[in-house]
């Protein structure tokens, strides 16, 4: 792929390292730079990398009427030797796609995702954040662009990617559990639908889902199936609970949860761990007991932004609560915190393929 790089001024340009002082919270910040691609006439076209700003597009574009658009969450992290590291971009590609093709979008491939991505942090590096926890947050995402009001899929679209520094998504990053709102009033998907893949129109579903959880003093909801019989996700997170014997139980992947490329992970990093991780379907019955009797003692979420979440308690929509455990952060979803992140920031061995190397090749 042949990018053209089309640069903000030298003058214009962020010329020294970006050292923050203060909480740069998660996902407000932009760097100088966006990577920008176009779909036309059944191919993908015109790679650039230009300043950020404001995108043009026509009022009938279809993806504001349709929501034809998906994206995805990744990060990068600044090791001890200096250099800037992606994780598990791969995944991440092969995610977008599979999203793609439920909401009849055009697959891009993966590796020229991946170029992208790396292209737009090799230019942009003076804008990574050294500050304790803090990463690069990569967005890539593609829309329809066609101006055409029918309801159909979109002959154009366009993927761009943008870069946002940031420190940890909650407030107290990992260090204190959180509580989840268990409905039976709203439901993330239903079967068939687009709940496997990071559609944007499931993120806007949720918004009334998460604003009345805040009601309730939780900060997600947990999300059953639409039956009320099956756990499925906490918030934008996928689930988990841990068994008072050290097995970390994840509910088993449908068409109606997403893959969370950090459940994945932690699921292929069991034996460097050293307790089970594995998937089954959870009765919400089943765990409410469970967790009453003591047999299962840590919850939380995985996903990419907070990484491991803890749950500390859930709140039901008749105000009735149950606590996991002490309320408090376990160590076993600190063991799980503790070597995802440690790898990500290149402090342990992980995988082979799973860190890779940003290289500096940027005019």
């Amino acid at each position: 792929m042949n990018i053209d790089y089309q640069l903000k001024s030298a003058e214009t340009r962020r010329t020294e390292q970006f050292k923050p002082e203060e909480d740069i919270g998660f996902g407000k910040l932009r760097t100088d730079h966006m990577f920008l691609m176009d779909y036309k006439n059944g191919q993908w076209v015109e790679p650039r990398v230009v300043p950020y700003g404001p995108l043009t597009m026509p009022p009938g574009a279809m993806a504001l009427h349709y929501g034809q658009s998906i994206f995805e969450g990744a990060k990068a992290y600044k090791h001890t030797d200096g250099e800037i590291h992606t994780f598990r971009l791969d995944m991440n590609a092969a995610r977008m796609n599979h999203s793609g093709s439920v909401v009849c979008m055009p697959s891009i491939d993966e590796q020229m995702q991946i170029d992208a991505i790396h292209a737009l942090i090799d230019v942009d590096r003076l804008w990574f954040p050294e500050q304790d926890g803090a990463c690069l947050y990569v967005r890539p995402f593609v829309f329809a662009t066609e101006d055409h009001i029918s309801v159909r899929s979109s002959k154009n679209y366009t993927f761009c990617v943008l870069l946002s520094p940031s420190g940890a998504y909650y407030k107290d990053g990992n260090n204190k559990a959180i509580r989840l709102l268990v409905s039976e009033q709203y439901h993330r998907a239903v079967s068939g639908g687009t709940g496997s893949a990071k559609a944007s129109g499931n993120y806007s579903a949720s918004l009334k889902a998460s604003e009345t959880a805040q009601t309730y003093g939780a900060s997600q909801v947990l999300y059953l199936d639409s039956t009320n019989q099956y756990i499925e996700e906490a918030g934008a997170m996928n689930h988990y609970h841990v068994r008072k014997d050290g097995t970390v139980i994840i509910p088993e992947f449908t068409d109606t949860i997403l893959k969370s490329i950090t459940s994945q992970s932690i699921l292929s990093l069991s034996e460097q761990l050293g307790f089970e991780v594995k998937q089954e379907t959870i009765k919400i019955q089943d765990f409410i007991a469970d967790v009453k009797s003591g047999d299962i003692i840590e919850a939380g979420g995985f996903g990419t932004a907070a990484v491991v979440s803890p749950v500390g308690s859930y709140i039901f929509e008749n105000n009735d609560v149950i606590t996991v455990g002490d309320g408090n952060v376990g160590k076993y979803t600190l063991a799980m915190y503790t070597l995802l992140t440690d790898i990500q920031m290149g402090r342990q061995q992980g995988p082979d393929g799973w860190v890779n190397l940003v290289e500096r090749k940027a005019p």
